[in-house]
């Protein structure tokens, strides 16, 4: 925990041995029989030793979508519930709503209230807002304050008739993620090759959205740890059943 893996040692016959971390200004080494990667495919096979020149640029051309969502503590939400779904409070009974306003850059605003009232502290007089936003680290969404992010996202609020007033916000909290949805342009056209060349190395299991640089859902990227160790414990190096986790066409959003 708290530390950064910097590399993926493998030995003369393409077996993982073990990881480099840095912690605490240390760069430390530890042995495995095994590695079990749900970190960034484009960070991994940089870290390893060897990778001939064609996998290293596919990994390094894999993209990505990075993410900030700013936390609105607020006493009502300005939205009525023409639903006959009973809530507390009778705010409006959706977990998270797409915005598909171009007058605004917010992409989407959860409701935390109605994903679990153990979320909120004062569930009858107050509502958790997550106001989400896509971007790219570095650039100018994301170079922004706290303080800024938040005055722009309560401005959209107000814009949007979710809220009257910036007054009315009580509290805010500010969350950036790195890498948070894996993207299918650039180099990912030759993932099946890239795929490939990591299952050569028999010992490493790639796990989850970005370890597999694949946008699934938590229940899917969990699925992908439980085959992992179905594999580990039956001694098999075959990881088709880890890759085909979420590959059912009948379960996919596009159908």
């Amino acid at each position: 925990m708290n530390a950064k893996v910097t590399g993926i040692r493998k030995d003369s016959r393409n077996i993982a041995v073990g990881v480099t971390y840095e912690q605490d200004g240390k760069v430390i080494s530890l042995d495995g029989d095994y590695i079990i990667s749900s970190m960034p495919i484009k960070d991994l096979v940089a870290g390893m030793n060897d990778v001939p020149e064609k996998y290293a640029e596919i990994a390094a051309g894999l993209p990505y979508r990075d993410y900030m969502t700013v936390g609105v503590l607020v006493p009502y939400l300005n939205l009525k519930n023409e639903t006959n779904i009973p809530t507390v409070g009778n705010i409006v009974p959706d977990d998270w709503v797409y915005v598909h306003d171009r007058n605004v850059k917010m992409g989407r605003f959860q409701i935390y209230n109605n994903w679990s009232p153990y979320l909120v502290k004062d569930l009858e007089h107050t509502v958790w807002m997550g106001l989400e936003y896509f971007c790219n680290e570095g650039d100018s969404m994301w170079s922004m304050t706290d303080e800024e992010f938040a005055r722009m996202a309560v401005s959209e609020m107000v814009r949007m008739k979710l809220i009257f007033k910036p007054e009315d916000v009580l509290d805010f909290h500010v969350e950036r993620v790195k890498k948070a949805y894996p993207a299918y342009f650039d180099t990912y056209e030759h993932m099946d090759e890239l795929r490939d060349y990591l299952n050569t190395i028999p010992n490493l299991f790639c796990v989850g959205r970005n370890g597999q640089h694949r946008y699934n859902n938590l229940d899917h990227s969990m699925c992908t740890s439980f085959e992992t160790v179905k594999d580990i414990l039956a001694g098999t190096t075959d990881k088709t059943n880890v890759w085909n986790v979420n590959t059912e066409k009948e379960y996919h959003e596009e159908k």
